[in-house]
């Protein structure tokens, strides 16, 4: 079994293989770099050597490069030339070859749909994706103790918004249990919830949810399972892509046992567009990444961030990735510059080229690089050419990828929502009851109010029996007065 995956040909003459060891990539990692640096290349390639290590990944892909990871590279491409010459220059035996692909998409329509259910999501992460206010996530904080108290299952948005009407109706008892709950705190998370739901939030909430064993399988022919996100319409909502991408982070962090330090990752998820996590992001968010990154890596999860800039990733979150290729940055401005240095300065010294320099001058599909030793020690910055990649470089078309939908093992498993009674359907009949309920309490009442004013009308009657008494009555009356005296 291989024990490193090979990245590219550093040193002089590129010809020191630079390698990232299987049994440290769970220690985290970063890929950085300006626009058109080679990136999405460098995301191809790991995302081949750990699916040829028997590793399944999970990545996101933003631009639709990425699909080509499921059909072998070709002569004819282009670059196939290029290829071979550096190839040549790194000491690779280049062989195209494809790779096992599931495709997803929270708008299920380039990939299988994948689903959250609302109560899994949690009040945090739904409001840094509504971007509420403390008053208004605590509000939400209510609304969920409230369902679970009041055995409301969460799963869609339609529940949510059901049980928010119920804490605004009921919120002059809740204040006295949870503090104040105001009905306009109540009205603001509503609309942003209809702002949710207009950017595309109703497609990820339901069931049937996504079973993170679905993201963990590897092939009969030990190679592991890249499920790969399609990204491009979602983000158009960048909250939403970056909270889903946390969520499923922490799902891994909950559920997955823990597993020492083994031989490989059980799991590499890459987190493209990284500064979309923390761009303007509460504290206790960024609380929740760093505990995350630092306690995951236990349960066999490596996590490597893929953004333009270091800067973008707190220093915390920052000091915690081992691996690291960073591509080109370019210093136009002084904060450019400040950046640059700073970024440089993370890197243990090579004493043959200035390391700043070095992350300036690098060409496309070249990066400075630095990856851990069997020790756990980062090893010296090396000037790294890139490996081509076995796959397809660009993305496949249309008829490829439905091919290839219609053919794997998640095809029909998400793809029909399954909507059973939950809390808007609960309380729905609980309304309903409550109105039958007081309907029949109104007609009871219309009914006695109506026997109380006959009776204090005088107008009770029992048919025949009554007549005959007061005629009874009235002969018998007539008999002992004068009339009847007379008449005897």
């Amino acid at each position: 079994m291989a024990e490193d995956i090979f990245i590219g040909g550093g040193g002089a003459e590129y010809g020191a293989p630079q390698v990232m060891l299987l049994d440290k990539s769970n220690r985290h990692g970063l890929v950085a770099g300006a626009t058109g640096t080679g990136k999405t290349v460098t995301l191809q390639i790991m995302a081949e050597g750990f699916s040829n290590a028997g590793v399944p990944v999970f990545l996101s892909d933003v631009k639709g490069d990425l699909s080509g990871l499921a059909v072998a590279g070709t002569q004819s491409h282009k670059l196939h030339d290029a290829f071979m010459k550096r190839s040549a220059t790194i000491g690779l035996d280049l062989v195209y070859d494809n790779f096992p692909v599931t495709f997803w998409d929270l708008f299920g329509e380039k990939g299988h749909p994948i689903r959250a259910t609302v109560a899994e999501m949690g009040p945090l992460l739904l409001s840094r994706m509504m971007e509420l206010t403390d008053v208004q996530e605590g509000v939400l904080n209510v609304a969920f103790r409230v369902s679970d108290e009041e055995g409301l299952p969460l799963l869609d948005l339609k529940d949510l918004q059901a049980v928010l009407i119920w804490v605004g109706q009921n919120a002059a008892d809740l204040s006295l249990r949870y503090g104040n709950v105001a009905t306009s705190s109540v009205g603001a998370i509503q609309r942003q919830l209809l702002v949710l739901e207009n950017q595309g939030g109703t497609a990820l909430f339901g069931e049937p949810a996504l079973q993170l064993s679905d993201l963990m399988r590897v092939r009969p022919d030990g190679k592991g399972e890249i499920n790969i996100l399609a990204a491009d319409q979602l983000m158009g909502s960048p909250r939403l892509y970056a909270t889903f991408l946390l969520w499923l982070l922490s799902e891994l962090f909950e559920e997955l046992p823990e597993v020492g330090n083994p031989d490989k990752p059980k799991l590499v998820f890459f987190f493209d567009e990284a500064h979309l996590l923390f761009d303007g992001a509460p504290k206790a968010l960024v609380d929740k990444v760093e505990q995350v990154a630092r306690l995951i890596r236990s349960k066999g999860v490596g996590v490597y961030f893929v953004t333009q800039n270091p800067a973008d990733i707190p220093d915390d979150i920052l000091g915690q990735l081992g691996n690291r290729v960073q591509h080109a940055l370019r210093a136009f401005t002084a904060k450019d510059r400040k950046e640059l240095k700073t970024a440089s300065e993370t890197y243990r010294d090579n004493p043959e080229f200035d390391t700043a320099e070095a992350i300036q001058q690098v060409g496309t599909g070249e990066a400075v690089t630095s990856f851990l030793d069997a020790k756990g020690i980062p090893h010296v910055v090396q000037r790294t050419l890139i490996r081509p990649p076995s796959s397809q470089l660009g993305p496949i078309d249309k008829q490829t990828r439905d091919a290839l939908m219609a053919g794997s093992d998640m095809a029909g498993k998400y793809d029909v929502t399954l909507d059973r009674e939950s809390a808007s359907e609960m309380l729905a009949k609980r309304a309903n009851t409550a109105a039958k309920e007081a309907e029949e309490a109104e007609a009871a009442e219309l009914a006695l109010e109506e026997k109380e004013r006959e009776f204090k009308q005088a107008r009770r009657y029992d048919g025949g029996e009554t007549t005959s008494r007061g005629t009874s009555r009235s002969r018998s009356s007539s008999d002992t007065g004068f009339g009847g005296a007379l008449a005897k």
